[in-house]
């Protein structure tokens, strides 16, 4: 039971020893110790400082890639916006090159037709001019067969170049 109820010297030597403890501790361990922590102080202090820094960096990684998509998105509405102006550009091209070759063949029908018109027509007078031969020949065959007839007709035909 001593060691529930002290006596005087054992507080006495446990106070010593506590005393050279921590003098001893003092000494040679609080200084490594304090070091050692303020170390570890200082590089939780520098990593929280880098993570910080590396948080800024990647807000402004952040923002330039949204600039960049951004500028992306941009010059691909350009491209496309261009491409359909070329397009229609092409379409239209191509559709007044259609409606000037189509007039053009128009035109070219339009005079084949009116040649083929005319020709048609210079072959209908020539046939109805060798109609017309042939059956004036015919007609006078058929009149001039009595010479009576021919004497009258030629008396007539000098009684109007006579006149004239």
């Amino acid at each position: 039971m001593e060691l529930v109820t002290p006596h005087l010297g054992l507080i006495f030597w446990m106070t010593l020893s506590f005393m050279f403890l921590l003098f001893v501790l003092g000494k040679y361990a609080w200084k490594p110790v304090m070091k050692m922590l303020k170390e570890r102080e200082d590089r939780i202090e520098e990593a929280l400082s880098l993570a910080e820094k590396a948080r800024e960096e990647m807000k402004l990684l952040k923002f330039s890639n949204e600039q960049l998509l951004k500028e992306a998105k941009e010059q691909r509405d350009d491209i496309l916006r261009e491409a359909r102006k070329i397009k229609d550009a092409i379409v239209e091209e191509a559709r007044e090159k259609a409606n000037t070759e189509a007039n053009r063949i128009l035109e070219n029908t339009r005079e084949s037709i009116q040649f083929e018109k005319m020709a048609a027509i210079t072959d209908l007078k020539n046939e109805i001019a060798t109609l017309s031969i042939e059956i004036a020949e015919k007609v006078l065959n058929a009149e001039l067969s009595d010479e009576g007839k021919q004497s009258k007709l030629i008396n007539r035909l000098l009684g109007d170049v006579n006149f004239n």
